[in-house]
């Protein structure tokens, strides 16, 4: 049986964390940031989680992480 490749756009994207569930960025954060009050752009450098119901398509797409 042959081996399953990785996403190598997922794999940029998601860490698994040790309970199982994949970390994520958030987005809009990388520019037009002036019109973003800084409690937004404070919330959106943060790490978040990725929903249940995405779960098992990511995990398809990163067979070993």
């Amino acid at each position: 049986m042959p081996k399953i490749k990785t996403h190598k756009g997922a794999a940029k994207r998601f860490k698994k964390t040790g309970s199982g569930r994949f970390k994520r960025s958030r987005a809009f954060g990388s520019h037009l940031l002036t019109k973003k009050d800084s409690c937004r752009k404070r919330r959106l450098c943060s790490k978040d989680f990725v929903d249940s119901k995405d779960k098992k398509k990511i995990k398809a797409l990163l067979p070993y992480s």
